[in-house]
């Protein structure tokens, strides 16, 4: 996600609306502490935003240098 600056900001400003406590993110990660407070619905949109294949393209053209 954080090669993709607008979906990044997405995820950003949404996930205080479907979550409590702060947004506690890596690069390739996202933490929760508590089990409980997993937004789901939030990752399920999330997952929508890009294909496997729009990411394996990214991937390859901007990282895998």
């Amino acid at each position: 996600m954080y090669t993709d600056f607008e979906l990044m900001n997405w995820f950003v400003s949404e996930y205080p609306k479907h979550a409590k406590g702060k947004l506690d993110m890596g690069k390739s990660c996202i933490r929760f502490k508590n089990l409980k407070n997993i937004p789901f619905e939030l990752l399920g949109t999330l997952t929508t935003k890009i294909t496997v294949d729009e990411w394996i393209a990214k991937y390859e053209s901007e990282i895998k240098r």
